[in-house]
Protein backbone atom coordinates (compact mmCIF):
# COMPACT_ATOMS: atom_id res chain seq x y z
CA UNK A 1 0.00 0.00 0.00
CA UNK A 2 2.92 2.21 0.66
CA UNK A 3 4.58 2.04 -2.46
CA UNK A 4 1.01 2.58 -4.49
CA UNK A 5 0.76 5.18 -2.61
CA UNK A 6 4.15 6.54 -3.52
CA UNK A 7 3.40 5.46 -7.36
CA UNK A 8 0.21 7.85 -7.04
CA UNK A 9 2.17 10.77 -5.75
CA UNK A 10 4.49 10.58 -8.66
CA UNK A 11 1.58 10.16 -11.24
CA UNK A 12 0.05 13.53 -9.54
CA UNK A 13 3.28 15.24 -9.82
CA UNK A 14 4.54 13.90 -13.55
CA UNK A 15 1.00 13.55 -15.37
CA UNK A 16 0.60 17.29 -16.47
CA UNK A 17 4.25 17.79 -17.06
CA UNK A 18 5.71 17.79 -19.83
CA UNK A 19 8.08 14.68 -18.52
CA UNK A 20 6.07 11.41 -19.03
CA UNK A 21 3.82 10.06 -15.51
CA UNK A 22 4.22 6.52 -17.24
CA UNK A 23 8.04 6.42 -17.79
CA UNK A 24 8.55 7.57 -14.06
CA UNK A 25 5.92 4.72 -12.62
CA UNK A 26 7.90 2.43 -14.96
CA UNK A 27 11.27 3.45 -13.16
CA UNK A 28 9.86 3.69 -10.17
CA UNK A 29 8.98 -0.27 -10.45
CA UNK A 30 12.40 -0.97 -10.87
CA UNK A 31 14.02 0.97 -8.16
CA UNK A 32 11.67 0.61 -5.46
CA UNK A 33 10.02 -2.21 -3.76
CA UNK A 34 9.37 -5.17 -5.48
CA UNK A 35 11.24 -4.01 -8.64
CA UNK A 36 8.49 -5.11 -10.97
CA UNK A 37 7.09 -3.18 -13.40
CA UNK A 38 3.54 -2.14 -11.69
CA UNK A 39 2.05 -2.53 -15.46
CA UNK A 40 0.12 -0.51 -18.29
CA UNK A 41 -3.40 -0.94 -16.45
CA UNK A 42 -2.17 0.37 -12.58
CA UNK A 43 -1.13 3.30 -14.75
CA UNK A 44 -4.26 3.90 -16.88
CA UNK A 45 -6.25 3.45 -13.77
CA UNK A 46 -4.19 5.91 -11.73
CA UNK A 47 -4.48 8.26 -14.69
CA UNK A 48 -8.06 8.62 -13.51
CA UNK A 49 -7.50 10.05 -10.74
CA UNK A 50 -5.45 13.07 -12.41
CA UNK A 51 -7.85 13.48 -15.40
CA UNK A 52 -10.49 14.00 -12.58
CA UNK A 53 -8.68 16.50 -11.75
CA UNK A 54 -8.56 18.51 -14.86
CA UNK A 55 -12.53 17.42 -15.21
CA UNK A 56 -12.99 19.82 -11.70
CA UNK A 57 -10.38 22.14 -12.41
CA UNK A 58 -11.66 22.82 -16.01
CA UNK A 59 -15.68 22.26 -15.15
CA UNK A 60 -16.38 25.56 -16.30
CA UNK A 61 -15.05 25.54 -19.62
CA UNK A 62 -15.90 21.79 -19.85
CA UNK A 63 -19.28 22.30 -19.35
CA UNK A 64 -20.03 25.28 -21.60
CA UNK A 65 -18.58 23.31 -24.72
CA UNK A 66 -20.70 20.54 -23.61
CA UNK A 67 -23.14 22.84 -23.72
CA UNK A 68 -23.11 24.43 -27.21
CA UNK A 69 -21.87 21.01 -28.54
CA UNK A 70 -25.43 19.49 -27.56
CA UNK A 71 -27.61 22.64 -28.83
CA UNK A 72 -26.13 22.28 -31.74
CA UNK A 73 -26.60 18.45 -32.22
CA UNK A 74 -30.42 19.36 -31.36
CA UNK A 75 -30.09 22.10 -33.63
CA UNK A 76 -30.68 25.35 -31.41
CA UNK A 77 -29.53 28.46 -33.10
CA UNK A 78 -26.47 29.09 -31.74
CA UNK A 79 -24.59 32.21 -30.88
CA UNK A 80 -21.10 33.23 -31.97
CA UNK A 81 -19.55 32.73 -28.67
CA UNK A 82 -21.47 29.00 -28.35
CA UNK A 83 -20.55 28.12 -32.42
CA UNK A 84 -16.77 28.30 -31.37
CA UNK A 85 -17.07 26.39 -27.79
CA UNK A 86 -19.34 23.47 -30.34
CA UNK A 87 -16.43 23.75 -32.77
CA UNK A 88 -14.16 23.02 -29.98
CA UNK A 89 -16.10 20.11 -28.85
CA UNK A 90 -15.87 18.50 -32.44
CA UNK A 91 -11.96 19.15 -32.38
CA UNK A 92 -11.92 17.25 -29.19
CA UNK A 93 -13.90 14.40 -31.01
CA UNK A 94 -11.84 14.48 -33.81
CA UNK A 95 -8.51 15.16 -32.17
CA UNK A 96 -8.92 11.72 -30.01
CA UNK A 97 -9.64 9.59 -32.59
CA UNK A 98 -6.13 8.32 -33.30
CA UNK A 99 -5.75 7.43 -30.04
CA UNK A 100 -8.54 5.79 -29.81
CA UNK A 101 -8.28 3.59 -32.78
CA UNK A 102 -4.37 2.86 -32.49
CA UNK A 103 -4.99 2.53 -28.68
CA UNK A 104 -7.50 -0.58 -28.97
CA UNK A 105 -6.07 -2.26 -31.94
CA UNK A 106 -2.27 -1.98 -30.10
CA UNK A 107 -3.18 -2.78 -26.74
CA UNK A 108 -1.35 -6.04 -26.93
CA UNK A 109 2.10 -4.31 -28.26
CA UNK A 110 1.42 -1.55 -25.29
CA UNK A 111 1.21 -3.73 -22.59
CA UNK A 112 4.43 -5.98 -23.47
CA UNK A 113 6.33 -5.03 -26.15
CA UNK A 114 6.76 -0.98 -25.43
CA UNK A 115 7.24 -1.27 -21.48
CA UNK A 116 11.26 -2.24 -22.49
CA UNK A 117 13.47 0.42 -20.05
CA UNK A 118 15.42 0.71 -22.78
CA UNK A 119 12.68 2.07 -25.30
CA UNK A 120 11.26 4.39 -22.14
CA UNK A 121 14.87 5.99 -21.79
CA UNK A 122 15.40 6.40 -25.42
CA UNK A 123 12.29 7.52 -25.76
CA UNK A 124 12.75 10.57 -23.22
CA UNK A 125 16.02 11.82 -24.78
CA UNK A 126 14.56 11.76 -28.08
CA UNK A 127 11.41 13.77 -27.25
CA UNK A 128 13.04 16.14 -24.93
CA UNK A 129 15.15 17.24 -27.98
CA UNK A 130 12.23 17.57 -29.90
CA UNK A 131 10.11 19.44 -27.33
CA UNK A 132 13.17 21.96 -26.97
CA UNK A 133 13.17 22.30 -30.46
CA UNK A 134 9.21 23.37 -30.93
CA UNK A 135 9.48 25.50 -27.75
CA UNK A 136 12.53 27.61 -29.16
CA UNK A 137 11.45 27.96 -32.55
CA UNK A 138 7.64 27.72 -32.03
CA UNK A 139 5.85 31.08 -32.68
CA UNK A 140 3.26 32.25 -30.26
CA UNK A 141 1.10 33.72 -32.48
CA UNK A 142 -2.37 31.53 -32.23
CA UNK A 143 -5.00 31.05 -29.92
CA UNK A 144 -7.62 28.10 -29.47
CA UNK A 145 -10.19 30.44 -31.10
CA UNK A 146 -7.64 29.82 -34.41
CA UNK A 147 -7.76 25.93 -33.72
CA UNK A 148 -8.54 24.26 -37.54
CA UNK A 149 -9.60 20.42 -38.66
CA UNK A 150 -6.68 19.59 -39.49
CA UNK A 151 -4.58 21.47 -36.70
CA UNK A 152 -7.32 18.45 -34.40
CA UNK A 153 -5.85 16.10 -36.40
CA UNK A 154 -2.24 16.85 -36.06
CA UNK A 155 -2.37 17.37 -32.31
CA UNK A 156 -4.74 13.86 -32.01
CA UNK A 157 -1.65 12.60 -33.90
CA UNK A 158 1.10 13.59 -31.27
CA UNK A 159 -1.26 12.29 -28.39
CA UNK A 160 -1.22 8.88 -29.84
CA UNK A 161 2.58 8.87 -29.84
CA UNK A 162 2.25 8.83 -26.00
CA UNK A 163 1.05 4.91 -26.14
CA UNK A 164 4.46 4.75 -26.24
CA UNK A 165 5.92 5.43 -22.20
CA UNK A 166 7.93 8.42 -22.09
CA UNK A 167 6.68 10.09 -24.77
CA UNK A 168 4.37 12.35 -22.36
CA UNK A 169 0.75 12.84 -23.72
CA UNK A 170 1.37 16.57 -22.55
CA UNK A 171 4.68 16.85 -24.34
CA UNK A 172 3.91 16.12 -27.36
CA UNK A 173 1.07 17.55 -27.74
CA UNK A 174 2.22 20.49 -26.40
CA UNK A 175 5.45 20.01 -28.84
CA UNK A 176 2.80 19.54 -31.67
CA UNK A 177 0.88 23.26 -30.63
CA UNK A 178 4.49 25.15 -30.47
CA UNK A 179 5.42 23.33 -34.13
CA UNK A 180 2.10 24.78 -35.22
CA UNK A 181 2.31 28.17 -33.85
CA UNK A 182 0.27 27.91 -30.83
CA UNK A 183 1.04 29.87 -27.46
CA UNK A 184 2.08 27.74 -24.55
CA UNK A 185 -0.85 28.64 -22.62
CA UNK A 186 -2.91 27.50 -25.85
CA UNK A 187 -1.21 24.29 -26.37
CA UNK A 188 -1.17 23.37 -22.70
CA UNK A 189 -5.11 24.09 -22.61
CA UNK A 190 -6.44 21.99 -25.43
CA UNK A 191 -3.66 19.67 -24.20
CA UNK A 192 -5.46 18.87 -20.81
CA UNK A 193 -9.23 19.12 -22.67
CA UNK A 194 -8.16 16.47 -25.48
CA UNK A 195 -6.63 14.02 -22.81
CA UNK A 196 -10.11 13.43 -21.07
CA UNK A 197 -11.59 11.45 -23.55
CA UNK A 198 -8.95 9.18 -24.31
CA UNK A 199 -7.88 8.74 -20.27
CA UNK A 200 -11.21 8.18 -19.28
CA UNK A 201 -12.01 5.69 -22.07
CA UNK A 202 -8.59 4.18 -21.43
CA UNK A 203 -8.51 4.13 -17.64
CA UNK A 204 -12.42 2.60 -17.11
CA UNK A 205 -11.29 0.00 -19.66
CA UNK A 206 -8.85 -0.90 -17.97
CA UNK A 207 -10.94 -0.95 -14.58
CA UNK A 208 -13.34 -2.95 -15.89
CA UNK A 209 -10.73 -5.46 -16.51
CA UNK A 210 -9.38 -5.12 -13.27
CA UNK A 211 -12.35 -6.14 -11.80
CA UNK A 212 -12.73 -9.39 -13.67
CA UNK A 213 -9.62 -10.57 -13.50
CA UNK A 214 -7.60 -12.64 -11.45
CA UNK A 215 -5.50 -10.40 -8.58
CA UNK A 216 -2.13 -12.40 -8.62
CA UNK A 217 -2.22 -11.04 -12.41
CA UNK A 218 -1.36 -7.28 -11.13
CA UNK A 219 1.21 -5.71 -9.50
CA UNK A 220 -1.15 -4.25 -7.23
CA UNK A 221 -4.49 -5.09 -5.50
CA UNK A 222 -7.76 -3.32 -6.68
CA UNK A 223 -7.67 -1.73 -3.35
CA UNK A 224 -4.21 -0.29 -3.42
CA UNK A 225 -4.74 1.36 -6.78
CA UNK A 226 -7.68 3.21 -6.04
CA UNK A 227 -6.15 4.80 -3.11
CA UNK A 228 -3.37 5.37 -5.60
CA UNK A 229 -5.97 6.73 -7.77
CA UNK A 230 -6.98 9.40 -4.94
CA UNK A 231 -3.46 10.32 -4.34
CA UNK A 232 -3.09 11.05 -8.05
CA UNK A 233 -6.30 13.48 -8.34
CA UNK A 234 -5.31 15.38 -5.06
CA UNK A 235 -1.33 15.83 -5.88
CA UNK A 236 -2.64 16.52 -10.10
CA UNK A 237 -5.22 18.98 -9.27
CA UNK A 238 -2.65 21.13 -7.37
CA UNK A 239 0.19 20.61 -9.87
CA UNK A 240 -2.47 21.69 -12.78
CA UNK A 241 -2.73 25.32 -10.90
CA UNK A 242 0.53 25.66 -10.68
CA UNK A 243 1.71 24.53 -14.60
CA UNK A 244 -1.50 27.56 -15.76
CA UNK A 245 0.30 29.92 -14.33
CA UNK A 246 4.14 28.24 -15.04
CA UNK A 247 3.94 28.66 -18.55
CA UNK A 248 2.47 32.34 -18.46
CA UNK A 249 5.63 33.57 -18.15
CA UNK A 250 8.08 30.88 -18.77
CA UNK A 251 9.72 28.39 -20.89
CA UNK A 252 9.81 24.45 -20.49
CA UNK A 253 13.55 23.80 -20.67
CA UNK A 254 13.29 23.09 -17.25
CA UNK A 255 11.48 20.14 -17.98
CA UNK A 256 13.55 19.40 -21.67
CA UNK A 257 16.67 19.43 -19.17
CA UNK A 258 15.13 16.78 -16.84
CA UNK A 259 14.01 14.42 -19.49
CA UNK A 260 17.50 14.31 -21.13
CA UNK A 261 19.18 14.01 -17.94
CA UNK A 262 16.97 11.32 -16.49
CA UNK A 263 16.96 9.52 -19.41
CA UNK A 264 20.76 9.55 -19.77
CA UNK A 265 20.77 8.23 -16.39
CA UNK A 266 18.70 5.48 -16.73
CA UNK A 267 20.58 4.28 -20.08
CA UNK A 268 24.04 4.28 -18.03
CA UNK A 269 22.12 2.27 -14.98
CA UNK A 270 20.80 -0.23 -17.91
CA UNK A 271 24.02 -0.55 -19.26
CA UNK A 272 26.43 -0.82 -16.13
CA UNK A 273 23.27 -3.33 -14.26
CA UNK A 274 22.46 -1.27 -11.76
CA UNK A 275 19.10 -1.96 -12.77
CA UNK A 276 18.10 -5.12 -15.11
Amino acid sequence: MLEAIFLGILQGLTEFLPISSSAHIRFAGEIFGTNQDPGATFTAITQIGTELAVLIYFRKDIARILKAWLSQISRRQLEITEKRDARMGWLIIVGTLPIAVLGYLGQDVIRNDLRSLWLIASVMIIFGVILGIADKYGKSERGLEQLTPMHGVLYGLAQALALVPGVSRSGATIAMGRFLGYSREAALRYSFLLALPAVFGSGFYELSGAIGSDATEQAFSLPETLVATVVAFLIGYAVIAWLIKYVTTKSFAPFIYYRIALGTLMLIALATGVIG
